[in-house]
């Protein structure tokens, strides 16, 4: 059987990546670092759309790629309404509330299924989204808070999560749907999340402020300090979300988001920049604890991805320390755009039922 060949689009804050793949081998890829100036003289997000539109056209020109032989496209998720995992097939509603941004998060990864839709359209194939960020799988108990009327939402880094998960189920010859794993990205945002025979079953809210704290985000901070903080430098609740999602963490700190900086900081002998280090890395211990918990101590491996895994001495330390709860597994980098190619290929070669995206969020709340 031949192998499909998938076309996928991953618009990011700063830069559009693309890619082509034909099974799981990459025919070719780009990503297109953006003009900061230039994403700012657009009002909404959706208007960005001609923009990073002609931005892909124009990369595949320049590098004579015909589009014409692909079998399917698929585009980033975003926007959407609390949905399973899974790879969605493209339609009109789905459309509406990504350019919506129905569930009020701005991000240019709405844009991922506008853009490969006109594609697909354009040349009558399947358009999909894969496990789009707005994934909710979590249990009953994970969303209550003590606070009635307020409860806990999941926000994570779901397809590179559930791909890791999934990729280290092909090594170990099992299936991801029959496995507990404890799965981390550590990249530009910090996710920690605990998978449950194929369901993410718990993970922290990045875009809520919990977890441990990221690159430019605070993680979870206690509230009354928080409205301290607040009172004493006189801040807003917009300025306060600004650190909790865009300067909070290393950036608030020590001024960088580059870990690759503070481990060289570190290396001149930086004190501020080991602690900011060594507590990064004790805070997601801590989260890797109580995902293990979640998973009633029988997690069968923690899985590490995203850019920080390149650092030898985080992927050591958190090995050292939690290796009592499961063997520690490293995979650096992130695998966004093979897992999207990796769907839409289980749909194509029948190996999984594609899901319909209704707009009836995963949770409706408690019947009590």
């Amino acid at each position: 059987m031949k192998d499909k060949r998938i076309f996928t689009i991953n618009p990011g804050s700063t830069s559009t990546k693309i890619a082509l793949f034909e099974g799981d081998k990459c025919l070719f890829s780009e990503n297109v670092a953006h003009d900061a100036g230039k994403l700012k003289e657009f009002k909404n997000i959706v208007d960005q759309f001609p923009y990073r539109e002609a931005t892909i056209l124009d990369i595949l020109n320049k590098n004579q790629i015909d589009l014409s032989m692909v079998d399917a496209f698929v585009g980033r998720g975003g926007g959407l309404l609390a949905v399973e995992g899974g790879t969605y097939i493209v339609n009109d509603l789905l459309l509406k509330h990504a350019a919506e941004g129905a569930n009020g998060i701005s991000h240019p990864a709405q844009l991922g299924s506008l853009l490969a839709d006109k594609l697909a359209k354009q040349y009558g194939r399947q358009c999909f989204v894969v496990n789009p960020p707005d994934t909710d799988e979590l249990q009953d108990k994970a969303r209550m808070t003590g606070i009635k009327d307020v409860y806990r939402n999941v926000h994570l880094h779901a397809l590179n999560l559930k791909e890791t998960a999934i990729r280290h189920s092909n090594q170990m010859g099992k299936q991801y749907e029959e496995s507990n794993y404890i799965v981390c990205h550590l990249g530009g945002g910090v996710s920690v999340s605990a998978h449950c025979m194929g369901r993410m079953i718990d993970g922290n809210d990045i875009v809520g402020g919990e977890g441990p704290m990221a690159p430019t985000r605070c993680g979870a901070v206690p509230v009354v300090e928080v409205l301290k903080y607040m009172k004493k430098h006189q801040i807003e609740a917009q300025e306060m979300e600004k650190l909790a999602m865009k300067t909070g963490g290393f950036v608030s700190w020590l001024g960088t988001s580059d870990a690759r900086e503070i481990e060289a900081r570190i290396a001149q002998g930086d004190k501020a920049a080991q602690m900011v280090w060594e507590t990064f890395i004790y805070q997601v211990e801590k989260y890797i604890g109580a995902m293990a918990c979640v998973l009633k101590g029988k997690a069968e491996g923690i899985l590490l991805s995203g850019g920080m895994v390149h650092s030898k001495h985080l992927v050591q330390q958190i090995s050292e320390d939690c290796s009592w709860i499961a063997p520690v597994y490293a995979y650096p980098g992130e695998f966004e755009m093979e897992a999207m190619a990796a769907g839409a290929i289980r749909i194509l070669d029948g190996l999984e039922i594609p899901k319909e995206y209704t707009g009836i969020q995963t949770w409706q709340g408690f019947d009590f």
